[in-house]
């Protein structure tokens, strides 16, 4: 088998690897890496669009035995759980899994990329960005009491769609569909989701959730580009994430290094280094990151 024949390799892999690819540094300024970045997104897009459950040995769970209990959930079982699949200093990658009638609220992704690719039932994700507060909208600012004025965030309402699996993946990127929310849809759902960079409180990166304060339900002809308000709220009560086993198959990753050249034998799993600089470097295992 020929260096990068795809053929013994797991799409859950491949998807990996191309996440490595694809994010390694997707903030370089420049023509030539703008282009490179795109090309690979692009490709990253195109495996997450044929990844199933089956793939990951997921099993869709029952409407029966899925049904979310009432509020608070944190004396019962948890309305979103996830499985972790891997993490770097570049991109994560795991799946949610909500229950009937659970949803993941209105929250944000700051400076970081998003692919979204549902594996079973139905979401309906709605994605929302920030705009500046001191351009001139068509809503004025809510009344709130001064304490709270602080919290208010002038947004946009781009759109309301409802996903599948046989739906392409739903797309964020650090300036686009930035800030969205996600229920689930008649039923239990589960999807797959690829975080770039993770989110890193110490770099900046910290969750945020929100509320809708202005009216945000236009007629469908008129969803796109809805200016509503938000205002940063705690973590609502009602949600909260509990964490499962993976059952997929395991990953390996190889460093991405400039001095090291490396081919792959897929078949053999022969791994062969040819060094510039440094010595050779042994592959870690993803499913526990270093």
């Amino acid at each position: 088998m020929m260096p990068g024949d795809s053929t013994m390799t797991s799409i859950v892999q491949r998807i990996a690897r191309q996440a490595l690819v694809t994010f390694r540094n997707p903030s370089v300024l420049g023509e030539e890496n703008g282009k490179s970045f795109i090309e690979n997104h692009g490709k990253l897009k195109s495996l997450m669009t044929e990844v199933r459950a089956t793939d990951l040995k997921l099993v869709p769970r029952r409407a029966d035995a899925s049904a979310p209990r009432p509020a608070p959930y944190h004396h019962g079982v948890p309305p979103v759980t996830y499985m972790h699949i891997c993490e770097t200093d570049q991109f994560s990658m795991g799946v949610f899994l909500l229950k009937s009638g659970a949803s993941i609220p209105l929250h944000d992704h700051p400076g970081m990329y998003g692919v979204l690719k549902v594996l079973y039932g139905k979401v309906r994700i709605s994605c929302f960005d920030r705009l500046e507060r001191h351009v001139g909208g068509t809503q004025a600012a809510p009344q709130l009491p001064s304490a709270q004025m602080g919290a208010l965030r002038r947004s946009v309402l781009r759109s309301s769609a409802e996903y599948t699996e046989e739906s392409g993946p739903c797309i964020l990127s650090p300036d686009r569909d930035n800030l969205h929310q996600i229920d689930a849809v008649d039923g239990p759902t589960a999807f797959m989701d690829i975080l770039a960079p993770p989110y890193d409180p110490d770099d900046g990166r910290d969750c945020h959730y929100y509320k809708v304060l202005t009216e945000a339900e236009p007629k469908p002809a008129d969803i796109k580009d809805k200016e509503v308000w938000l205002m940063e709220i705690p973590q609502p009560p009602h949600f909260w994430c509990g964490g499962e086993p993976y059952p997929g198959p395991e990953l390996l990753l190889w460093p991405e290094r400039q001095s090291e050249v490396i081919f792959y034998s897929w078949q053999l799993f022969d791994i062969y280094f040819s060094v510039c600089l440094e010595d050779a470097v042994e592959p870690y295992n993803l499913q526990t990151p270093p």
